[in-house]
């Protein structure tokens, strides 16, 4: 770095670095870093949470015995004096400053100051975290380091030890070292696209840290984005690296076991020739070489470690790049120019801001002219326009020196990019920049191809796919589907979504990428920080050991994968990917660090080579696709990739399954809440589907919900919508319809109830046509199908069973209360049986398996169901009361329990009226009212046992009876709450008559405390009826009141969906008609006894109930899928119209538009500027070439003027003329010795 002060003069080096063609060894210690942003912002937080202290320790101990300083260790007195008039050494510090040995006589007394002999390292004391007082809390780091620190050592302190992510660019930043001015667009234009460039790819910013000249500009433009920007936009890395000795105030940062933080105070005023740090720099690594106050020490460090992070390489799914780098020039003196040359001749691509002044402007100014114009009479005439201060200070050896360097520059064109502002088509830095990298990476190989695999791997790397449209997908290329795939595998790893929509754009066929191998190497490239990584390491966990004979395999397979997405499912569905049997080998034979594709050109491409006959492929990969996307809940990848699935109903109801499932396990609410509204969209997505295929065709439409999904685990589009509680998309009415078709079997749905309920009571009535079919031969065909088909249909075998448990209950409770006779009546015995008819049919739902799950889990499924306990629980205690009813001894407890079963009988009638849409609704409310009772009772308790024990303690000496403790502590006091005040408490109705005094008699109360001799009250009347009225208070009129103010909330919550929670509870009921056998019980047990000739003894298997799940042939399946593909297109198209439509886009197209046309306006604004700019330039040329010819000759320099035109001569002379007129007129001058206008 140059000091300020000196740049005028241009005798010393500025600010500026070069790429020095020096090889540096790589630290076989750095490791790479290959955490996902996601997972490494989890890590980052929770160390900043628990981890500060032993992250600050683990610094404190590892920079000391890594990072070195230097310190002068012998003073030698320097001619020259402090600012402050003090004696310095030749390191430029004073005495003071010193060590105390180093100014004591040493062995080297006499001799010259030698920094090599003299200049020690020490362990460094200046390091930890930076605050800039007075700017805000925004905490940096800093480091003080030796010059000869290797740059491996400072990497690792980067990436490991501060927490930097390995980056994707390197962009270094030189120019001049003092400020500078810039027209506001231009320096507009270089701030936000030099931030958008660092923060859309990842990229580092190296600067020279200091807060003047181009520095100042960077640490401006990351300020500005910080101020705008959002939290989740991320951070922009900015490196500063400057000299330790020309640093102001760098006192404060020396702290010898760290600055946690260490206070940094800007004083531009008081800091003379040293400078300030910038405080919108991130990160500094100041330089030290023992001296203060000279500049440039930083640079040689700088170069070396430009040049070991760009040898070094980032892998991420699995594409590997070495990491870029990128000079980025804004004016600048002699420095930049040499760092420039040294740049270019080292392969560094450069980028050279237009209009930034001096060396930058004169590179400009020739770059597109050819080598043999650039000469020294040019580049002089540039100088003297761009730097007149020193132009005539330059030599003309100086100046033929910078020819040759500006001429080495311009011929290495692929690495010199000229970002002109409204010129040539740019508009922003950030694409100059990219398009530098891109044209500097067009090397041609022996074959004379360009290495567009290459150029395409970085914009993967960098995420900018506008890049790779318009740089890239041209027709000089023309890209084959395969040599796509590894980085669409990239992309994917990476959630680059905008990249593998080009590449589907490109021609990349998923059937043909997704293969066996591929699907297994995205699951092992997880993210580690999603939920279903973890779920997936515990099943890896419980997997067996493999034997040692067995080969090698993935620790990762499919059938893993498998295992896991079937607990998210549901065990109603198959598994998805099959386990390999014992024969097979594994599929993945090349280990995963092999499955690089870096630059030299080591691919995935294995990946994709498979033997002749070898099927790789498997049965959708859409799906697997889906499901790799969804389990990670990547939304923009997910979207795209189900646009292109082929049975998207079932896959948007199956994402909204697993990603509720996940929901339930997430404990991150920002996550969770993410889950629950993606999956929330996929069933708006599965409802729009089916909505467009429901208006097109009901029949159709109806299929696809019952239709046997192979793909999704041989499940159906309705069981998965039940599965996943889709609430909306049950009771749709497409849905809704088919539901009631089955509901009424093969009767129409317009029969009246009234005529079913005849034709019950009266079934030759059927014979009449007074119920209708749909089928015609049914309608008009003989009488035996038309009643079959009645009594099958479920409608008519639920009321059957309606009027069967009616007669069962009216049977039931003339037995309880007429006829309970010590020796069972026949109309007892009939109960018995009835109850015989219930339990074998409760004992066939437990066993029916049409689906061959397991009687494991149809056991699961049947107690999973409310009503199926309460079955349960009723025959059990029927069961309990029928035993004690037979023992003569237990005759009247058996009919007390049988009495209570009765209830619980009862209460099974209102799973009957769940179909009721009056009365279904009102059930499902009063269910959820019931669970707000329950948690209230906890509070009621607390108040109620309360005051009962008080209550009873002061009143009451020594009750020892248990019933009557119960009564006055809990009985009395529930009851209190409904006005029934106990008696005894405010001493008024006391009568020593109504109680007994010794607690003798077993049915009265004991008397309360009280006088034996007076006969009155002796405990405190005032504390007891205190008690009573808080008591009062606090349940009659708060819990009370809160009770119905939990029910009105519960009852306003319920009712906007109740519509939607009886018509998907509607569902179970139908499906258990349709199943259940047509006669009523205990007319049920002649159909139990067929069902059991068939099963056991004929061995005839269930067959599936064909209405709720169907399996269609092969032809038919792929022409209802194909409507079904082409239906998603239009509802996809109507989604893009509606949002179009939609205000906030309009508001937001219109502002596009403007935005659009303010900047054309722009645009041609500033190329008439330049072209008015170019035309002075041309003219200054030509004055500065014809005064040179003049001089040459001896000839004045305003001679010049008789060269030109004549008619410019001619229009000169008549303004000079005017102007003398006007100055003679004013009374300046005389009129002698006038010239001639045309002399």
């Amino acid at each position: 770095m140059e000091p300020p002060t000196l740049r005028k003069a241009g005798s010393k080096q500025e600010e500026a670095f070069g790429v020095q063609p020096r090889r540096v060894a790589d630290l076989g210690t750095v490791p790479s870093l290959r955490r996902s942003n996601s997972s490494l912002r989890k890590v980052r937080r929770s160390q900043n949470l628990f981890g500060n202290s032993e992250k600050q320790e683990s610094l404190s101990s590892w920079i000391p015995e890594n990072i070195k300083k230097k310190e002068c260790m012998y003073f030698v007195e320097s001619s020259k004096l402090s600012d402050a008039g003090k004696v310095v050494c030749e390191c430029g510090y004073t005495r003071q400053q010193h060590l105390e040995e180093a100014t004591r006589p040493h062995t080297w007394q006499g001799k010259d100051w030698d920094p090599k002999k003299h200049v020690q390292e020490m362990p460094t004391d200046a390091f930890g975290d930076i605050v800039f007082t007075g700017l805000g809390q925004k905490v940096g780091k800093y480091v003080r380091l030796s010059q000869d620190t290797p740059p491996s050592v400072i990497y690792h302190l980067m990436t490991q030890y501060w927490g930097l992510d390995v980056p994707n660019l390197l962009i270094s930043v030189t120019g001049g070292a003092k400020d500078f001015n810039m027209k506001p667009r231009l320096k507009s234009v270089f701030r936000r696209g030099l931030v958008k460039v660092a923060q859309t790819t990842g990229a580092w910013i190296i600067t020279g840290g200091s807060h003047t000249g181009v520095m100042k500009q960077v640490g401006e433009a990351v300020r500005d984005f910080t101020l705008s920007s959002s939290h989740n936009e991320g951070e922009v890395v900015t490196v500063g690296v400057a000299t330790w000795g020309t640093v102001h105030n760098r006192e404060d940062l020396i702290h010898p076991s760290g600055g946690f933080p260490a206070e940094y105070v800007m004083d531009e005023e008081g800091q003379g020739h040293l400078t300030c740090l910038d405080s919108n720099h991130s990160h500094f690594i100041l330089v030290d070489d023992g001296t203060h106050g000279r500049y440039g020490v930083e640079i040689p460090l700088r170069t070396r470690l430009e040049k070991f992070i760009s040898e070094q390489t980032k892998e991420r799914g699995g594409v590997a790049i070495k990491i870029p780098i990128v000079c980025v020039v804004l004016e600048g003196g002699p420095g930049t120019l040499h760092t420039i040359y040294n740049a270019i001749t080292n392969g560094t691509p450069c980028v050279v801001v237009e209009g930034s002044g001096r060396v930058a402007d004169v590179i400009a100014q020739v770059a597109g002219l050819p080598i043999s114009e650039v000469t020294i009479s040019r580049i002089q005439q540039k100088l003297s326009v761009f730097f007149q201060e020193v132009f005539e200070t330059l030599t003309e050896s100086r100046i033929a020196e910078w020819t040759k360097k500006i001429q080495d520059i311009v011929r290495r064109r692929q690495l010199l990019t000229i970002f002109r502002e409204g010129k040539d088509g740019q508009q922003d830095v950030d694409v100059a920049i990219l398009q530098a990298l891109l044209k500097a990476s067009r090397s041609h190989d022996h074959f004379g191809h360009e290495n567009w695999d290459h150029q395409l791997k970085l914009a993967v790397a960098w995420n900018r796919v506008d890049i790779a449209r318009s740089e890239i997908f041209t027709d000089e290329r023309q890209w084959k589907p395969s040599e796509l795939h590894p980085v669409m595998t990239a992309a994917l790893i990476s959630n680059k979504p905008e990249f593998v929509k080009l590449f589907l754009e490109n021609g990349v066929r998923l059937k043909e990428f997704v293969t066996w191998d591929t699907l297994l190497y995205l699951y092992q490239n997880l993210d580690p920080s999603c939920l279903f990584h973890s779920k997936l390491q515990k099943v890896l966990a419980e997997e067996p050991e493999r034997p040692v004979c067995t080969p090698p395999a993935p620790r990762v397979q499919m059938h893993h994968v498998a295992q896991v997405l079937r607990e998210l499912l549901g065990d109603f569905t198959q598994p998805l990917y099959p386990r390999p049997r014992t024969g097979d080998r594994p599929r993945l034979l090349l280990p995963v660090p092999n499955l690089k594709l870096n630059v030299q050109g080591v691919s995935l491409r294995s990946l994709y080579k498979r033997s002749p006959g070898h099927v790789a492929f498997t049965m959708d990969p859409v799906r697997d696709l889906l499901i790799w996307a969804i389990i990670q809940n990547r939304r923009e990848l997910a979207e795209i990739i189900w646009a292109q699935s082929q049975d998207c109903i079932a896959a948007a109801l199956a994402c909204s399954k697993i990603l509720k499932e996940l929901s339930k396990e997430e404990e991150d609410t920002d996550s969770l809440e993410e889950m629950l509204a993606l999956a929330d969209e996929y069933e708006h997505r599965a409802i729009g589907v089916f909505t467009e295929c429901h208006r097109k065709d009901e029949d159709r439409a109806q299929k696809l919900l019952t239709r046997v999904s192979e793909a999704w685990g041989k499940t159906t589009c309705l069981q998965l919508a039940l599965e996943a509680k889709d609430m909306k998309f049950v009771s749709h009415g497409g849905v809704q319809a088919f539901l009631t078709k089955v509901w009424w079997g093969q009767l129409c749905v317009d029969n009246g109830l009234w005529r079913v309920i005849v034709c019950m009571l009266a079934f030759p009535l059927l014979y009449t046509g007074l119920i209708s079919f749909r089928e015609r031969r049914l309608q008009a065909g003989p009488g035996l199908p038309r009643v079959r088909a009645f009594f099958n249909a479920p409608v008519v075998i639920f009321h059957l069973n309606i009027l069967s448990y009616f007669a069962f209950l009216c049977l039931f409770a003339y037995v309880l209360m007429v006829d309970f006779q010590p020796t069972p009546s026949c109309c007892e015995y009939l109960i018995y049986f009835w109850l015989f008819s219930l339990v074998c049919e409760e004992l066939r739902q437990l066993f029916y398996d049409p689906d061959e799950f397991g009687l494991m889990k149809m056991a699961l499924l049947y107690f999973s169901d409310f009503w199926n306990k309460l079955d349960i629980g009723a025959i059990l205690l029927f069961i309990a009361g029928l035993t004690c009813r037979l023992i003569p001894a237990l005759l009247y407890p058996g009919r007390i329990i049988l009495s209570l079963d009765f209830i619980m009988f009862c209460l099974r009638l209102m799973h009957i009226f769940t179909i009721s849409k009056t009365l279904g609704p009102k059930i499902i409310i009063v269910k959820r009212m019931m669970k707000d009772v329950f948690f209230f009772l906890f509070l009621l308790a607390v108040w109620v046992v309360s005051f009962g024990v008080a209550k009873q303690a002061i009143l009451i000496h020594n009750e020892s009876r248990v019933d009557w403790i119960f009564r006055g502590v809990v009985y009395q006091s529930y009851l209190t709450i409904f006005g029934q005040m106990p008696a005894y408490i405010d001493g008024v109705n006391f009568s020593l008559d109504q109680c007994s005094p010794n607690g003798t008699d077993p049915y009265k109360p004991k008397c309360p405390e009280s006088d034996a001799v007076r006969h009155e009250p002796a405990f405190p009347e005032w504390l007891t009826v205190i008690l009573l009225c808080l008591y009062l208070l606090f349940t009659n009129i708060l819990l009370l009141n809160l009770l119905i103010a939990m029910f009105n909330y519960t009852f306003q919550q319920v009712q906007e969906h109740t519509d939607q929670i009886w018509k998907f509870q509607r569902h179970d009921l139908i499906e258990e008609y349709q199943g259940r056998p047509p006669a009523p019980p205990p007319f049920i047990l002649l159909s139990h006894l067929h069902l059991f000739i068939k099963r056991v003894v004929l061995k005839i298997p269930a067959r599936r109930r064909k209405q709720l799940k169907s399996k269609l042939e092969k032809n038919e399946e792929a022409a209802l899928l194909s409507w079904e593909i082409y239906l998603k297109e239009s509802y996809l198209q109507n989604q893009q119209y509606q949002q179009k439509q939609r205000p906030e886009q309009k508001i937001q197209d219109i502002g596009n538009k403007v935005s659009t046309m303010v900047d054309l306006l722009e645009m041609e604004s500033l190329k008439r500027s330049g072209s008015m700019e170019q035309r002075l330039a041309s003219l200054e040329e030509q004055e500065f070439l014809f005064s040179g010819r003049r001089k040459s000759h001896g000839e004045p320099r305003w001679a010049v003027t008789l060269h030109l035109p004549a008619a410019q001569v001619a229009q000169t002379s008549r303004a000079l003329h005017w102007v003398m007129k006007a100055l003679r007129d004013g009374g300046f001058g005389s009129e002698e010795g006038i010239p001639a206008p045309g002399a």
